[in-house]
């Protein structure tokens, strides 16, 4: 079966934590006459959002493509641009590479993060970085697709005086739209270029191809 899977902890807090320093650890549910079951969770699905120029994209918008996808937000002091910056390295160090790539950048507070601010912020990083938003419901859909986590912290009585905890991971997505690994957020431009480089290698190697080409993984 091509699906990858991740098995993760069950607990009250939901997939991902900013707490538990683990991804995906392996649940086993104890049953009676030594039976044991294991919950499996698919990282990684369908989502509806958009773009800063309003235009609507899915999931399927970016088959044949391997996909960088990070969920942040742009008043983020510290982790969304430390990624994104990195990103941006990894893009420039891949060359000619760097057209297999689609970097995705989700915002988990659509309140402040509009489309105009959104195309600012992730322009100034790299142009090839997409920003999607959209609904609070659908942005909520795509981080329960992926796992990710976040949640409203509130430092003030203003409507803006808030900040957004929320999970760090970047998602790895091959060009099938199946989830490959995930990078922590210290994940420096050498590093990701390396990794994606050797996934785009073992799909040459298997004779996997994308629809446009691409190199893709099983």
């Amino acid at each position: 079966m091509n699906r990858r899977h991740k098995v993760v902890q069950l607990s009250a807090l939901g997939l991902l934590t900013l707490s538990s320093g683990l991804f995906a650890p392996v649940l086993i549910v104890s049953e009676p006459l030594a039976r044991a079951a294991t919950l499996v969770v698919t990282i990684g699905g369908p989502f509806t959002l958009s773009t800063p120029d309003g235009t609507i994209v899915t999931d399927q918008t970016y088959r044949g493509k391997w996909l960088l996808v990070y969920f942040g937000y742009t008043f983020c002091p510290n982790s969304c641009p430390t990624t994104l910056l990195e990103v941006a390295t990894a893009l420039k160090k891949l060359g000619l590479d760097a057209a297999q790539v689609q970097p995705l950048f989700i915002t988990v507070d659509p309140q402040r993060d509009t489309p105009e601010v959104m195309r600012e912020y992730t322009q100034s990083f790299d142009p090839r970085i997409v920003g999607l938003t959209g609904t609070p419901q659908q942005i909520a859909a795509a981080a329960r697709e992926y796992g990710a986590y976040y949640v409203r912290h509130w430092t003030g009585p203003g409507a803006n005086d808030y900040v957004m905890d929320h999970s760090t991971y970047l998602y790895v997505i091959d060009p099938r739209g199946k989830f490959v690994r995930a990078f922590d957020t210290d994940m420096s431009g050498d590093r990701i270029v390396d990794a994606l480089r050797e996934l785009m290698l073992q799909g040459r190697r298997k004779g996997t191809e994308g629809r446009d080409g691409d190199s893709r993984v099983n």
